[in-house]
């Protein structure tokens, strides 16, 4: 199991600046709009319209995505478990206990299953505030919040 040393309440299965990563592309994949249902129309006679179908709402899924399926067992765990503290199913005092149910409920694809939650971002970054972390301190300048 890989540790990082620092840090103010034992989150030592992955880098916060991986999760602050997930919470900033998860808000950008929530603010695109996903578009229009594509249709059997020609593109160019569409006046730009493709803008508006799922091909445009695909590179920023697929960068998440590809992230998140990159990650190794004990980070993907981890943010899980994070999902579950912000969102309450476990308390921060029940950090260790989240991180093993996640390995042991893992049933589908990690990144399957936190794309399919809407409120990805906010429950990771209440999760770690009740950690002791801030998300602010984890991404760019241009990313955080007033």
């Amino acid at each position: 199991m890989r540790t990082i040393e620092d840090g103010p309440s034992g989150l030592n299965e992955i880098n916060p600046e991986k999760v602050g990563f997930v919470i900033v592309k998860a808000r950008e994949l929530l603010s695109e709009d996903e578009g229009l249902a594509p249709d059997a129309s020609n593109a160019a006679d569409d006046g730009g319209r493709a803008i508006l179908t799922d091909s445009a709402y695909g590179p920023i899924r697929a960068e998440l995505k590809q992230y998140i399926d990159a990650l190794d067992e004990e980070e993907a765990a981890a943010l899980v478990a994070l999902l579950w503290i912000g969102r309450g199913d476990f308390e921060r005092e029940e950090w260790a206990n989240a991180v093993a149910q996640a390995r042991a409920r893992r049933e589908s694809p990690t990144a399957s299953y936190l794309l399919g939650e809407p409120l990805l971002p906010e429950y990771l970054e209440e999760a770690l505030d009740a950690l002791g972390y801030s998300h602010s301190d984890f991404t760019p300048d241009e990313d955080r919040e007033s």
